[in-house]
């Protein structure tokens, strides 16, 4: 029996989001399956990983220089050598370093190592300390790795021309269920009621962790700039996720004197119908891979305002299927004044914004995905 073994810093954020159809894929057909990530449940007795055979909790460390990393290896290799995979497919970069770097031996008896980038953190713009950290790493690793996923298509011109792995291929990101986000589903009236809104406010929205990365804080000022616009009397901002930076947005929208138009929704179920009851979808990151959430959001034939960043821009084209604008508070401030403004705009954009990213439909990429397995 074959077996594959799919490897990840951690499980609850990283596994269980994105790889949870792979594993259910392998086993159908007919696979051994098992997964080496760091169990970081606050109860570790939550771990519970579908369709996986084996689980290995492996002490990874998001940063490369923790102590902890040099044990990971260690428990790593010597799982790989003991099992003797057919195929290992790794995430997130220490993840993905360790890991290539523990199946050395295990490359020479025949096993096959496929590397998924979810974003290089060296890109156009990024800080000198990303590319002197990040980049050497995948040089070097680069000739330990069989084929090298890449998930938006700036990721993969840079990549074809400066890392050369065995195979370098493009797939468009993990995909979205864009039937179960589709526009028309949910009741947009009755969700807004449950939020205290009526039909005539009009709900920015933003699905994404609190952290400096999604920069929740430049939607935030913009806001804060419309206060002297009629428009603003109607207009709240819907933050909905987690992170570190909660505390410090809270104290900041009451700085800017726009708490009473800022809700801060937590964790959420029910992101279909948070995008459906909304009339713009607002995604200001510094740095993205192929984001899910802008792709859930328009899949339900949200429009966006967002930066103008690899990924956003395998998404959205300006002025057809969303605004890409300048990545500050003015920039953002008029993109929304500008869809507050033009109800037909925000029609269109949001149509084809669901007609556009049919192309990114998980069971596409998962088809994708499979004929790259069955290749290797």
């Amino acid at each position: 029996m074959k077996k594959v073994l799919f490897t990840a810093t951690v499980v609850k954020t990283h596994i269980m989001e994105f790889h949870i159809p792979y594993l259910e894929m392998f086993r159908k057909m007919g696979w051994q399956t098992a997964v080496a990530a760091r169990n970081d449940y606050e109860n570790p007795a939550d771990c519970h990983i579908p369709n996986c055979d084996t689980y290995y909790d492996i002490p990874f460390e998001r940063l490369p220089w923790k102590m902890a990393n040099l044990k990971a290896y260690r428990e790593l290799k010597a799982i790989i050598d003991r099992e003797q995979f057919d195929v290992i497919h790794c995430h997130t970069p220490v993840g993905a370093m360790i890991t290539r770097l523990a199946a050395r031996d295990a490359r020479k008896r025949g096993t096959k190592v496929i590397y998924t980038a979810h974003g290089f953190h060296f890109f156009k713009g990024a800080p000198l300390q990303n590319w002197l950290m990040f980049f050497p790493v995948e040089w070097v690793l680069a000739p330990l790795t069989d084929v090298l996923v890449t998930i938006n298509r700036e990721d993969y011109t840079f990549a074809k021309k400066h890392i050369h792995a065995k195979r370098i291929e493009y797939v468009p990101g993990v995909g979205v269920d864009t039937a179960k986000f589709r526009a028309g589903t949910g009741n947009r009236g009755e969700k807004r009621r449950e939020l205290g809104f009526g039909e005539g406010d009009f709900l920015i929205l933003t699905v994404a962790e609190m952290t400096k990365n999604k920069n929740h804080t430049t939607i935030l000022k913009a806001l804060a700039l419309l206060k002297d616009k009629p428009e603003y009397e109607t207009m709240y901002y819907l933050i909905c996720g987690r992170g570190d930076q909660r505390e410090a947005l809270e104290k900041e929208a009451e700085a800017l004197g726009i708490a009473s138009h800022v809700r801060f929704l937590g964790y959420r179920h029910d992101v279909p119908e948070l995008n459906i009851c909304s009339d713009v979808f607002a995604f200001m990151s510094f740095r993205e891979g192929m984001p899910v959430a802008l792709m859930e959001a328009m899949s339900c034939g949200l429009p966006a305002v967002c930066s103008r960043i690899r990924g956003n821009t395998d998404l959205i084209e300006d002025g057809v299927d969303g605004l890409l604008v300048d990545n500050t508070p003015r920039g953002v401030a008029e993109g929304l004044l500008r869809l507050y403004r033009d109800p037909e705009l925000r029609a269109r954009l949001g149509r084809t914004a669901a007609e556009s990213v049919a192309k990114f439909d998980a069971v596409q990429v998962r088809q994708q995905m499979k004929e790259l397995y069955l290749s290797v």
